[in-house]
């Protein structure tokens, strides 16, 4: 029996929060619907963020009311603070399996340059979001960004990115989703933080988050399918861009993904056709 990949579908989330453009509730609702009639079980559909630093991001309690719930998809929201908690609280559907991913940096320079705080102080900044999904019974997925470079800092230790994974889970039990930011991780980079990350962190608690800005996404991916990890962020169309690499490609896409499992044997349940519907109308909204 073949190996089982779970594909996390970002493009909704990381995807379009970058677009210059106002898109429409009614359109990101059509995208996420669609996706979620691919076979694909986790969908990161919105984030609770303040307009003012993501604009695009605004109306994701709309786009949540707007769904129609397939059954067997879990729909993420990004939640940075207990301001962002309370929105998603308010949002909540109970007719629909909902989980909030928290994010935190590698890089002490992204940290205070993008959350205006340190890593540790970021951390505490979640503990009550994270104990209060607890009690709420909501899934909490980790992300950790910068995890072979930084912007500002450069190139990150392998032993600080084991050492941020190890600050998420001890908030809690949770994926924690690796992120190669700004897209220059190549596979023996890769590898070596993953080898450190695996020290701290089990493969099955781990997921790949690659952008293809460097052009390296799928061999990165080759490279921690080897070391374990059985789960990855993808965004449908290449949806997303780096800011700090303008028109550089940014999340590496579904479909290509699905192309490179399928050669490799491995299975993932999700349906190649539906996605590359998905992908032409996310290719629509640019």
């Amino acid at each position: 029996m073949a190996d089982h990949v779970r594909i996390h579908e970002v493009g909704p989330r990381d995807g379009l929060q970058n677009e210059p453009g106002v898109i429409s509730v009614a359109r990101k609702v059509a995208l996420i619907d669609l996706l979620s009639r691919s076979g694909l079980r986790d969908i990161e559909v919105g984030s609770f963020v303040s307009p003012k630093w993501v604009p695009q991001m605004a109306n994701s309690d709309q786009v949540l009311a707007g769904l129609t719930p397939q059954a067997g998809v879990r729909y993420a929201v990004l939640v940075p603070n207990m301001r962002g908690w309370e929105g998603f609280l308010a949002a909540r559907r109970p007719d629909m399996i909902t989980e909030i991913a928290v994010f935190i940096s590698a890089s002490e320079g992204f940290s205070q340059s993008n959350l205006n705080c340190s890593i540790a102080e970021t951390v505490e900044r979640l503990r009550p979001v994270v104990q209060a999904a607890k009690e709420a019974g909501v899934t909490v997925r980790g992300y950790v960004s910068c995890v072979t470079d930084c912007p500002f800092d450069g190139p990150t230790p392998p032993e600080e990115v084991a050492k941020a994974a190890a600050m998420l889970r001890e908030l809690g039990p949770m994926q924690v989703s690796l992120g190669d930011t700004i897209g220059k991780g190549t596979p023996a980079r890769v590898a070596a933080m993953l080898e450190a990350v695996l020290s701290v962190v089990p493969a099955a608690d781990l997921a790949g988050h690659f952008h293809d800005t460097g052009g390296q996404a799928l061999a990165n991916i080759e490279a921690s399918l080897d070391l374990g990890l059985r789960a990855f962020d993808t965004a449908v169309g290449g949806l997303g861009g780096c800011p700090y690499a303008p028109g550089a490609p940014g999340n590496v896409a579904t479909e290509a993904v699905l192309a490179l499992l399928a050669r490799l044997g491995y299975e993932t349940g999700v349906d190649a056709d539906v996605i590359a519907q998905a992908a032409d109308m996310a290719r629509g909204m640019r």
